[in-house]
């Protein structure tokens, strides 16, 4: 089928499933659900094949636009998310303040033309002939209907977007935004996308904010030309967060800066499911996070005494140990009292599942789980990281933050595997980067674990290492 450039018809009949985006949004209302697109097995399994080898041609052609992280390999929300703290980080460091900007898209998914993706597959990567005109029949006479509570819909034709929840959906959305990287670029301004998520900073000096002006004709610009591709951005929930110390970024809120109706009015904004504050601290993350797992934990603790250890655990890992371990990697630096209310809810939920009293000593119970403390945790997460970027395993602009050691002269050191540590330069925010952080990690490790050869073997390696450091 892929090599006589054709899809068949039933393989591309979809029953749409709506599925409601938050529980506790109200049921009754049709924008609160997601149109999730069921489509036959074999549909799948052929979407699979031809997303493998877009995959591999995109990334041999160097087409994927760098700084999308968003369904491609090795990337994900955690590294997108430690490349622009990172950023922010160094840029506090220097003194200067930083703007951020999340970009929603209301839609994103449903309202591609397919014209203009077909011009992108032909004059953006590439693709010609047999392959091309596969995409054509992929898009071409598309029909869905809905099934809910036991009733279906009439057939209607699919005319826009890409099924949400087909596999090659979430790949042909990022070629279509290919163009949006160059228009951002032009003015200056930092940026990030994770799939319809569009993340965009600039930082400057107290004194020259003369320059955030950019910004602004930088969001116009990037609304006309979503607007212009049938892409509606939505104003309403774009969020702006003013990061840097409290005396210079009152300054510039005396100025009521504002973004295409946007004012920057919020303390905090979540961004790919971490909660970030003008401080970059943290602590608001943290805090939910603790409720959350609590939450669950008090719910878990009602059935333990009805489940075996096994079952118990699996809820813990997924309930829980997710949430201490989602992103972790940006905690690296905070404080040992931020850090210390992770630890509170690992401590708890280790008692929950060994049904230990309150007041036993912890460090024996998380060592018969072989469960490292949240500090070491973070410090895996970050070393894992720091391993992949070294070996080609994680995204280029990771990679690039973590610069070889090459000594001047011939030493001793210079085949040892070791990292620069780059000079903090003002305060000790820029201690908290990865950049900072992950090159000291590293070269605090012996040349037995830092020199693993494979992934599993350096895991391995590592967790004896901080399991040693941990406990003894």
């Amino acid at each position: 089928m892929v090599s006589k450039g054709h899809v068949p018809k039933p393989f591309k009949l979809a029953v749409i499933k709506p599925l409601i985006k938050k529980p506790q949004l109200d049921p009754s209302e049709l924008a609160n659900y997601r149109p999730i697109s069921n489509l036959p097995f074999m549909s799948k399994i052929l979407e699979k094949v031809v997303s493998a080898q877009l995959c591999s041609f995109l990334q041999k052609n160097y087409l994927y636009e760098e700084f999308q992280s968003g369904f491609r390999p090795h990337h994900s929300t955690e590294t997108a998310l430690v490349k622009i703290t990172n950023d922010l980080l160094l840029a506090s460091d220097q003194g200067c303040i930083s703007l951020l900007v999340l970009l929603d898209l209301s839609a994103a998914f449903d309202t591609i033309d397919h014209d203009i993706l077909i011009d992108r597959l032909q004059n953006y990567t590439g693709i010609q002939g047999q392959a091309l005109r596969w995409f054509r029949s992929y898009l071409s006479d598309r029909y869905h209907f809905v099934h809910l509570n036991g009733e279906s819909s009439r057939l209607s034709p699919v005319k826009y977007g890409v099924p949400q929840g087909s596999v090659l959906g979430p790949l042909l959305f990022s070629i279509y935004m290919l163009p949006l990287g160059n228009i951002i670029r032009k003015y200056g301004i930092s940026f990030h996308c994770y799939a319809d998520d569009t993340q965009l900073y600039i930082s400057t000096r107290p004194d020259e904010t003369s320059k955030l002006s950019k910004l602004t004709e930088c969001v116009k610009n990037v609304k006309d030309w979503m607007t212009n591709h049938f892409l509606l951005l939505n104003s309403d929930k774009t969020e702006i967060l003013l990061i840097g110390p409290k005396d210079s970024t009152q300054n510039l809120l005396d100025y009521n800066l504002q973004l295409d109706g946007c004012t920057v009015t919020s303390s905090t904004v979540k961004n790919l499911g971490v909660i970030l504050d003008s401080n970059l601290s943290f602590e608001n993350h943290i805090s939910h996070v603790t409720k959350t797992a609590f939450f669950h934990l008090r719910n878990i603790a009602k059935l333990r005494n009805m489940l075996p250890v096994s079952d118990a655990e699996k809820l813990v890992h997924a309930f829980m140990t997710s949430r201490l371990d989602y992103c972790n990697a940006l905690l690296g630096g905070c404080p040992a009292s931020s850090i210390n209310k992770l630890q509170v809810v690992q401590n708890a939920v280790a008692r929950v599942l060994t049904r230990s009293r309150k007041y036993d000593h912890i460090t024996p119970i998380l060592q018969s789980l072989h469960w490292l403390p949240i500090k070491f945790r973070i410090s895996y997460k970050i070393l894992l990281l720091a391993y992949k970027a070294l070996n080609g395993l994680a995204p280029a602009y990771l990679t690039s933050l973590l610069p070889r050691y090459n000594p001047s002269r011939s030493l001793r050191s210079q085949n040892s595997g070791l990292l620069v540590v780059p000079r903090i330069v003002k305060s000790t925010k820029g201690g908290r980067a990865f950049s900072h952080l992950a090159p000291k990690l590293w070269n605090s490790l012996s040349d037995n674990v830092r020199g693993s050869d494979t992934l599993s073997l350096f895991k391995s390696r590592l967790k004896t290492h901080l399991f040693g450091q941990a406990f003894k």
